[in-house]
């Protein structure tokens, strides 16, 4: 991680702050190898990643340092210099933009012309060097401190947006689920006709769908096994629904189910699966095979009708399936 002089002022290890300020004898050195570079206010020098080989000291006017990020600029003043890694690692991508606050001038320390100052005083040359070194270092240091805070706060903020997140999707899934059968429930049939209504994308099947005898199977075997069977019809319901269908539990032992893509022929073939895979099921441990049964009332959905005038059609469809005994699927006849 490459740092210079543009960075905010960082601490020593003694809690001393290296400033980035020529003393006078060595302003007076440096200003000997020194290109005169005359800016007028909000001029900009060079921008953040522009490649540098040279160092700038200012003579009079300010500088600004903008380090984006969030990070406030650095104002630079008289004798500050700034850039100085160009001087070391020739090509040296800037890390800030330099701006100009109001006219001013500095001067330009370029790669070649900081041989020659080498050339005539190495000893105050050095001691340059160590100290800005020693600065640079330490601010790479807080550089590093600064961005593992902000990595923390990141992960502590993306921990809270999950947290938040789970507590949303289980919200909906209690205001919009079946806490018995994980089915959908009347607000979430409501929430999904109303959708489906604006998309202008609706369903075309619909079977409503019943227990047939659901007050006999909890007093022969207990709620414990009614609950159960509950937990079957759900399961066998979701099976047959695709992502743009839904299933929903309508309350006690009622159902129905909204198919997208249904037609004379797809409808009772559904209706038939639903049938044989209850026909099948034990309902509960000391059950037997066939101790529930469903009856389903089918109807394909005009579109030109309302949803209460496709529901009511299943419904007498439902009721003639009972009537004839149950344990069956059911048309409406108009």
């Amino acid at each position: 991680m490459a740092l210079e002089s543009e960075l905010p002022a960082a601490a020593s290890a003694g809690g001393a702050v290296l400033r980035a300020q020529l003393s006078p004898v060595e302003f007076a050195l440096f200003a000997q190898y020194g290109v005169r570079r005359t800016l007028q206010a909000d001029q900009v020098l060079f921008r953040r990643g522009d490649l540098g080989s040279s160092m700038f000291i200012i003579v009079s006017g300010t500088v600004s340092l903008d380090f984006g990020a969030g990070l406030a600029p650095k104002p630079m003043g008289c004798n500050d210099f700034f850039g100085e890694l160009g001087l070391l690692i020739e090509r040296h991508p800037r890390s800030c933009d330099a701006r100009a606050n109001c006219d001013s001038v500095l001067l330009e320390i370029t790669h070649a012309n900081f041989h020659r100052l080498i050339d005539q005083d190495p000893a105050m040359v050095v001691f340059f060097l160590r100290r800005t070194l020693s600065r640079v270092v330490s601010s790479e240091q807080r550089l590093i401190a600064q961005l593992s805070r902000r990595n923390h706060e990141l992960e502590t903020a993306l921990g809270n947006l999950y947290s938040a997140n789970h507590e949303l999707h289980h919200t909906r899934e209690l205001v919009y689920g079946d806490d018995l059968t994980g089915l959908s429930n009347r607000r979430a049939l409501t929430a999904y006709l109303q959708k489906s209504h604006r998309s202008g994308h609706r369903p075309r099947g619909l079977l409503l769908i019943d227990c047939d005898d659901f007050k006999g199977l909890n007093d022969s075997y207990g709620h414990l096994a009614g609950d159960h069977a509950l937990q079957c019809f759900g399961r066998i319901l979701a099976s047959v629904t695709g992502k743009d269908d839904i299933a929903c539990r309508l309350g006690g032992d009622e159902f129905c189910v909204l198919l997208m893509d249904a037609d004379a022929e797809s409808l009772p073939r559904t209706a038939d699966f639903v049938l044989e895979a209850v026909r099948h099921l034990i309902a509960y441990p000391g059950a037997t095979v066939g101790a529930c049964s469903l009856s389903i009332g089918m109807v394909l959905i005009n579109e030109d009708h309302h949803w209460n005038d496709s529901y009511s059609r299943a419904d007498q469809a439902l009721y003639e399936a009972k009537r004839e005994g149950g344990n069956r699927a059911h048309w409406w006849q108009g």
